[in-house]
């Protein structure tokens, strides 16, 4: 039985180990073992008995909750179970925060502090009352655009007839005569004003991450930022404008529109609002968006890939732009992404966690530098590969000349490409044998490892 999100082994007892027992307190509960090793053999321990009395003192007092501390002996050898169950109110050690996650203990901080023991006070970032705003901060233009768009979708409340106010209020974006912070990030005339970096950087790069060629940066409220950015992209970044309007269209242009607007959307929606602004990077053959704000304890990187729950950080900016027709509520953001890239011929995207945050790649065509190291390519095939994309061609000998190399080993190279269906030969055998990318495969498809 390995360590997992309910389970953790320690071959002896330290206090520092409550961190462990108040990190499965402020999740979904678990067993901490102690006598057992990191692969849960029984190692034994000394003074069973006196933690058995010592330990659940120990947690009253230095965690405020109870656990069940159990015995055990299994051929002379005693372990002890400390059984925790999840506590509906948050849970500190020495006056820090621990949630298990996975297999691992984390210290909650910053950002993620605030929103656990929002989380655990029943509340979320976005549902919290901003108290400095007032009628004069919401912009009754954002509000007829977004009820034009929502009356297309018929999953937004009757509105007919009602203020902007009554508006808001049906979509749960008011309390007590007051706006929440949703309302402002919704619809507010200038939600910077409240919060900082509420915006969007976008950065046009050249062959490096630090060669930033030129540079805009969106603001506004979550629904010009969306319209703004999409233009801002159309009219200067892209070499060929996509029509976002047509988005469930799939077309086989620079990038396939549903996989850049749901890009921006999940983005949106999913960040840290607390955080840094959400950035986009573009480069010759590929763009990457990078929000603040990592995956909920219940998500993982791989889940993403397949059908699974949606868990929106912002449930109630996520319900809003559900009811606006801009998003579903099945989760299906990042698979709708994948599809996308999928269905243009495309490369999978690439969805990591970086930096505190969700980081999501879409390559313009398979042949770039991380697809065929994926492949398993080293560093001499991929430079003659890049060589060919950039001049057109290669021959043997120039295939010598750039990798510094014998004959018989560019020829050995070159077949080994060819029997990838990266390249192709073409020309009399020979001195005038040329090689092209080849026209029947690409590298995304390629099986065989070099």
């Amino acid at each position: 039985m390995p360590e997992n999100q309910n389970i953790e082994f320690k071959s002896n007892w330290r206090d520092e180990w409550l961190q462990w027992i108040c990190g499965f307190a402020n999740a979904n509960g678990g067993k901490l073992f102690i006598g057992k090793d990191n692969y849960g053999k029984i190692v034994g321990l000394q003074n069973h008995e006196r933690l058995m009395e010592e330990l659940p003192n120990k947690i009253r007092d230095l965690l405020g909750m109870t656990s069940e501390v159990n015995s055990f002996d299994e051929n002379g050898l005693f372990y002890l179970e400390v059984i925790t169950q999840p506590q509906s109110v948050a849970i500190s050690y020495r006056g820090k925060y621990y949630l298990r996650i996975g297999s691992t203990n984390a210290e909650l901080t910053g950002n993620r502090l605030n929103e656990f023991l929002l989380k655990k006070s029943g509340k979320t970032w976005d549902d919290v009352i901003e108290n400095r705003a007032t009628k004069n901060d919401i912009d009754e233009e954002s509000i007829k655009r977004f009820i034009i768009v929502a009356e297309k979708t018929n999953r937004l409340p009757e509105v007919a007839g009602l203020t902007n106010f009554e508006i808001l209020e049906k979509l749960r974006l008011t309390e007590s005569e007051k706006f929440k912070r949703a309302a402002v990030i919704l619809f507010g005339k200038d939600p910077g004003k409240f919060y900082p970096n509420i915006s969007v950087k976008i950065g046009k790069f050249g062959k490096s991450a630090d060669d930033l060629l030129y540079e805009e940066v969106e603001e506004g409220n979550l629904f010009k930022i969306l319209q703004n950015v999409l233009n801002q992209l159309n009219r200067k970044f892209f070499k060929n404008p996509i029509d976002f309007e047509g988005m469930q269209r799939i077309e086989k242009g620079e990038y396939p529109v549903a996989a850049i607007r749901e890009m921006l959307l999940n983005a949106l929606v999913h960040k840290s609002y607390t955080g840094a602004s959400i950035q986009i990077r573009i480069y010759d053959d590929k763009i990457n968006i990078w929000n603040e704000g990592t995956l909920p304890p219940e998500l993982t990187l791989d889940s993403l890939t397949k059908q699974h729950p949606s868990i929106p950080r912002n449930p109630i900016i996520a319900d809003v732009c559900y009811k606006g027709g801009f998003i579903d509520t099945w989760g299906r953001g990042t698979l709708k992404i994948i599809n996308a890239c999928n269905e243009a011929e495309l490369p999978s995207p690439e969805i990591k966690e970086e930096y505190g945050g969700i980081s999501v790649t879409i390559f313009k065509d398979s042949i770039t530098e991380e697809q065929l190291k994926k492949i398993g390519l080293n560093e001499r095939l991929i430079k003659a590969v890049m060589y060919v994309k950039e001049n057109g061609k290669i021959t043997n000998t120039e295939y010598q000349e750039i990798n510094n190399i014998a004959e018989r080993t560019a020829t050995r190279d070159l077949t080994k490409l060819v029997e990838l269906k990266i390249l192709e030969q073409v020309g009399t055998t020979g001195k005038g044998t040329n090689y092209i990318l080849s026209r029947h495969k690409d590298a995304n498809d390629a099986t065989m490892q070099p």
